[in-house]
């Protein structure tokens, strides 16, 4: 059975940000082969969205704040781990994180860098595209913003 947390960089414990680290390192640098610098910064002003199972680390997200990467509210760093792909937890944590978004940033809209392969996943949440597909650290982007819908 999944358990959800939402937690801000203050709350996490050093077990859960080294899991946190470890997912994001093992999807996005070792599985998609990309050197980046994923510890940019935004993770202390962050709000962690997260679900464990038999206390591994299954699913991850973070949601930052109006301003510190965006004018809007932002997804990021959306993953889950190989293991429980294909299982529908994907959609739990989008659902969750937008929810998580409208409770803290009541009536603004949200915005994400999403990879271009993902397109179609999060217009099925209501984003659209802003931008014309970009590369970033090698590996093709889009801009989607989210209306707010009450």
């Amino acid at each position: 059975m999944l358990q959800w947390r939402c937690q801000p960089f203050s709350e996490l414990s050093t077990e859960q940000l080294h899991a946190i680290l470890h997912l994001r390192r093992q999807v996005f640098v070792i599985e998609q082969a990309c050197d980046y610098q994923d510890i940019d910064g935004c993770d202390e002003d962050a709000m962690h969205l997260f679900a464990e199972e038999n206390n591994t680390l299954v699913a991850y997200c973070r949601l930052l704040p109006p301003g510190k990467k965006y004018t809007e509210p932002a997804i990021g760093r959306v993953c889950t781990a190989q293991t429980h792909r294909g299982l529908g937890i994907g959609r739990i944590l989008m659902a969750k994180a937008l929810q998580q978004i409208a409770q803290h940033h009541p009536g603004q809209a949200v915005r994400i860098s999403a990879q271009c392969y993902l397109q179609e996943f999060y217009e099925s949440f209501g984003f659209r595209a802003t931008s014309s597909p970009y590369d970033e650290d090698g590996i093709l982007h889009i801009d989607m913003l989210s209306e707010f819908r009450s």
